[in-house]
């Protein structure tokens, strides 16, 4: 099988997954290496296709209409209700980050759909030995959330001011963080 004729079959899988497809799944698939895999999702990217890696595969970014940043601070026990509640109101959480006065800013990209993504998010911290980003800042980090509309944005923020996790923006913090979602 030619590289064009694989590259075209990786998007269509991943135009109907509905999912995350893991790079060692295509690779099975095809007999290739996972390395020729991350070169062809690499291609697929520069040909302008929107690929986005998570740590449970590739998926195509769904484009949203609207998005917005929300600084946050809870402790490491409240993290699954903040998730869960932001995508059962219709939000993607696109990432988290942190602003760290030494380390500078850290980000990770996310893009949780579901409870079943953030459940899958929490197994993976938990298996391991690291922590939240946000105990680099004392419970203090950002999200930016995507959803269809501003209406959605506006009740995750209601849904978290409610909770008591949305956060005061200092004045030495951008006011206006529209760009992140990018």
């Amino acid at each position: 099988m030619k590289g064009a004729e694989r590259r075209m079959m990786i998007f269509q899988t991943l135009k109907t997954a509905g999912k995350p497809v893991s790079g060692s799944s295509f690779a099975k698939q095809f007999g290739v290496s996972r390395q020729v895999i991350v070169q062809d999702i690499a291609l697929l990217r520069a040909e302008g296709n929107d690929i986005v890696s998570t740590s449970s595969g590739y998926l195509l970014s769904e484009h949203y209409k609207a998005s917005r940043v929300f600084k946050v601070c809870h402790d490491d026990a409240s993290i699954e209700k903040e998730l869960n509640m932001m995508v059962d109101l219709g939000g993607k959480v696109k990432d988290v980050f942190v602003s760290h006065k030494v380390y500078g800013q850290l980000q990770v990209e996310l893009n949780l759909n579901s409870r079943a993504d953030v459940e899958r998010y929490l197994e993976s911290i938990h298996a391991g030995k690291s922590v939240p980003l946000l105990n680099l800042t004392s419970g203090y980090h950002y999200h930016t959330v995507l959803a269809e509309n501003e209406l959605i944005l506006d009740a995750i923020q209601n849904k978290l001011e409610e909770y008591g996790f949305l956060a005061p923006l200092r004045d030495y913090e951008p006011a206006d963080f529209a760009g992140r979602a990018n």
